[in-house]
């Protein structure tokens, strides 16, 4: 049976798990700090490719968490380096914002939105229509078409903001392609970025987080502790129905301080 005490670093998704939009949860500093006191590790990992490591550096350091950008994984940038290896010297058509084109520029990757090799997509909070059209018609043509991330809605403070799984059903239904590459959670991609920035095994980490088709997907698919937390957008109906079975459930973070 997996424990808490067995978990080396905890892989933390941030919306819905640490805060819902600019509001920190509850115990959040505190089973932080605990992790710490206790001589484990915490990696901050994100599905979220609307804004970059930076950004989440700054947002965090305005609720009183102080890491460095080497605390923070985004989709973005384990996109970034599948894509170096899938692609080598290719151009990529990028769906996305700026937050999106600064981190796949720092990871390497060259961005040509006239004549590309192959499309990436992210959660684009600047989508139009003529981007929609640009994408699906690279889309269409048979461009290697990948995915950031899965995520149907993004959690705020209100309640939910359609994510990049809805505009993966607009291309699809427009051009009758999904992506041939999704690197974000609950997929390989990002777990292979996770396990490069910790030097650790799978077994040794915990994906903590509120989603049961992402999050904790992650951590059942590929070796890791799978923990649920109920402050996001799972509800305890949607977990009692699904076939997601999590390995422990929480109600909040803080909730996991006695037992590491």
């Amino acid at each position: 049976m997996k424990t808490v005490a067995d978990v080396k670093c905890f892989l933390l998704d941030m919306d819905g798990t640490i805060y819902l939009g600019n509001i920190l949860l509850d115990g959040s500093l505190e089973f932080l700090k605990a992790v710490v006191d206790s001589g484990r590790d915490f990696l901050f990992l994100t599905n979220n490719s609307s804004h970059n490591a930076n950004h989440y550096v700054k947002k965090l350091a305005k609720m009183g968490i102080n890491v460095g950008p080497e605390k923070v994984l985004t989709s973005g940038q384990a996109t970034a380096m599948k894509c170096r290896t899938l692609f080598p010297g290719k151009k990529a058509f990028v769906l996305g914002n700026n937050f999106l084109f600064e981190e796949l520029k720092d990871g390497g990757i060259e961005i040509d939105q006239e004549n590309p090799d192959y499309v990436i997509i992210g959660y684009d909070t600047t989508l139009d229509y003529a981007k929609m059209t640009a994408v699906c018609d690279f889309v269409r043509a048979g461009l290697p078409y990948i995915a950031t991330h899965p995520d149907f809605n993004c959690p705020t403070e209100t309640g939910f903001a359609p994510d990049i799984g809805a505009i993966i059903a607009f291309i699809e239904a427009s051009t009758e392609r999904r992506p041939d590459l999704i690197v974000g959670k609950p997929y390989v991609g990002v777990v292979e970025a996770a396990l490069e920035r910790t030097g650790l095994t799978a077994g040794e980490l915990a994906m903590v987080g509120d989603r049961l088709y992402t999050d904790i997907e992650t951590g059942l698919r590929h070796g890791m502790t799978s923990i649920l937390v109920m402050t996001g957008e799972t509800t305890e109906e949607m977990r009692l129905a699904s076939d997601t079975k999590p390995d422990l459930v929480y109600g909040r973070l803080s909730d996991m301080i006695p037992e590491l």
